[in-house]
C-alpha cells in the first residue's frame, strides 16, 4: 500500500512530543482508531483562539523538517524507502541542541539556541537527508511550485525550490519545529506568551537527537502519521502509518 506523500522528520523526543501534542491536540503516532487527540490537559489555562493558530501545523503533527513532503519517484517505493531510512540512521551518533521558542516568518517555532557545535550537527543531518532521499522524489509539479509563491522568495530560496522543490535547505535552512501557522501580529505576542508558559519546564531542557522518521500522508489532503521511527542505534519503531511502508 503506497501513501500519497511521504516525508523525512525529526520526530521530537520527550518531553517535547507530549507537550507539542498536547499543544497541537493532536499526536501523529497515533491513528484515528486510537485515538488522534491527545486527551491530557493543556498545562496552562486554554485559549479560545489557539485552535486556529495550531490547524495548519497539527495537520503534520509535531516534526521538525528534514526532508519535506514528496511523492515517490517512477522506479521507487516504499520498501525501497524504508531500507534507505534504515540505511541512513544506522550508526549515527546522538546529540543533543537547546531550543528555544522564537518567532519565525508570521509563525512560533521552537528553533535551535545559540550552539555552534549543535547548529552544526543539526545542519548536517538535515543536509545528509536531503541528498539522500532525493532519488525518492518525484519532480515539483508546476501546482506544488506555485504553492510556494516563487515571487516572494529571494534568489537563494527560488533556486532550491527549482533545484529540490523546497525553498528552505542547505544555506537557507533553519531548522525548527513548528507550533503554529501564521498568526495575525496582534495576536502573535498572545500567542508567544501562552506557549512560553506552557513551555517555561523544558527552558533548559535539551532536545535530544537520536533517530529520524517517515511520515505518511494517506492520501491527498489526509493528516500526516508517523510511519516508522528510525533510531541512530539501529532499532525501528512502527507508528500508525506503517502499513504504507515495507512489511
Amino acid at each position: 500500500m503506497q501513501a500519497h506523500r511521504y516525508a523525512i522528520y525529526l520526530a521530537p523526543a520527550e518531553p517535547f512530543r507530549t507537550l507539542g501534542a498536547q499543544w497541537l491536540g493532536r499526536c501523529p503516532d497515533k491513528g484515528l482508531d486510537a485515538g488522534a487527540l491527545v486527551s491530557a490537559p493543556i498545562l496552562v489555562p486554554d485559549d479560545p483562539r489557539r485552535k486556529p493558530w495550531v490547524e495548519a501545523p497539527a495537520h503534520y503533527g509535531l516534526h521538525a523538517t528534514l526532508k519535506p513532503p514528496f511523492r515517490l519517484a517512477e522506479g521507487t517505493d516504499a520498501t525501497m524507502l524504508d531500507a534507505a531510512a534504515r540505511a541512513f540512521a544506522q550508526g549515527r551518533p546522538a546529540f543533543d541542541v537547546p531550543l528555544v521558542l522564537r518567532a519565525l516568518r508570521g509563525f512560533i517555532a521552537w528553533c535551535l539556541a545559540e550552539h555552534p557545535h549543535g547548529r552544526q550537527q543539526m545542519h548536517a543531518l538535515a543536509d545528509d537527508a536531503v541528498r539522500a532521499f532525493e532519488r525518492f522524489r518525484a519532480p515539483a509539479t508546476p501546482e506544488e511550485i506555485a504553492r510556494r509563491n516563487p515571487a516572494r522568495l529571494g534568489d537563494a530560496q527560488r533556486d532550491m525550490l527549482a533545484r529540490w522543490g523546497y525553498p528552505y535547505l542547505f544555506e537557507t535552512f533553519v531548522f525548527h519545529i513548528t507550533l503554529t501557522g501564521m498568526v495575525p501580529e496582534p495576536e502573535l505576542r498572545d500567542a508567544m506568551s501562552l506557549l512560553e508558559r506552557l513551555a517555561a519546564p523544558l527552558r533548559d531542557v535539551p532536545l535530544h537527537v537520536d533517530g529520524i522518521a517517515v511520515f505518511v500522508q494517506p492520501a491527498r489532503g489526509e493528516d500526516f502519521l508517523v510511519a516508522r521511527h528510525y533510531g541512530f542505534d539501529g532499532s525501528v519503531t512502527d507508528g500508525a502509518g506503517a502499513a504504507y511502508m515495507a512489511p
